[in-house]
């Protein structure tokens, strides 16, 4: 189960993957990664940029396909993902749930919109199920 802190409040989305999208704040291109999410944390298994420029270059092994530059990360799993909540860029983080949901959660395919006003940073990470709160934002 995937936690998002965000405002004081936790939202537990039922899956075990998902997708953050952004707009770039100064080059406005679209950024895309793709994650997985388990007891050993979070791991981005794939990357997506429009476009380069203004300190977004595509690693050395993207492809061009479909018009974004893809590529694969060779990172670490990450123990959350803290993602800045400025209110300035003009949009926030897209996060989209990717697998099958259960009652408890919020539904595979569903999408929230994180960070478009200015407050503390939005923090996702996996988290027990038993253990998991959920809230509406």
């Amino acid at each position: 189960m995937i936690c998002v802190v965000a405002a004081g409040k936790t939202i537990a989305l039922a899956a075990s993957a998902f997708t953050l999208a952004w707009t770039h704040s100064v080059e406005k291109t679209s950024w895309q990664e793709r994650w997985t999410a388990g007891p050993d944390g979070l791991t981005v298994v794939e990357g997506r940029i429009e476009g380069s420029g203004a300190g977004m270059e595509p690693p050395p092994d993207a492809v061009l396909k479909d018009g974004a530059y893809v590529y694969t990360p060779d990172l670490p799993a990450l123990p959350e993902l803290v993602l800045a909540a400025s209110g300035a860029t003009g949009a926030g983080w897209t996060l989209c749930a990717k697998e099958s949901a259960d009652a408890g959660g919020s539904k595979a395919g569903e999408c929230v919109t994180l960070g478009t006003q200015a407050a503390a940073p939005v923090v996702v990470r996996w988290c027990d199920a038993d253990k998991a709160g959920t809230d509406s934002p």
